[in-house]
């Protein structure tokens, strides 16, 4: 009676380990999934940055790629903010 007892509470841990670890497998793909910039900030899917690795810098978009995350270059270069001076002649004091 016991080992009866004893198997019936081993199977029965089994399959509610096996239910456990059926549902943390199944999650949601992409979650909270991220991409880590070379000083550690982190960018959710489809967020853009500027990489820089030596004296080349690209723009690049953090995407999914066969369930890794990863950078994928959008163009060379970086966009960058200038500001347009424009020289207005004075008017001549009388």
């Amino acid at each position: 009676m016991k080992c009866v007892r004893a198997l019936r509470f081993l199977a029965l841990s089994l399959a509610a380990v096996a239910l456990v670890a059926g549902s943390v497998s199944a999650s949601a793909p992409g979650g909270r999934c991220t991409c880590r910039h070379r000083d550690g900030a982190k960018y959710e899917l489809g967020q853009t940055a500027c990489i820089r690795i030596g004296d080349i810098s690209y723009l690049a978009r953090c995407e999914m790629n066969l369930n890794v995350t990863t950078w994928k270059r959008l163009q060379d270069g970086c966009p960058t903010a200038g500001l347009a001076v424009t020289i207005v002649p004075s008017a001549p004091i009388p």
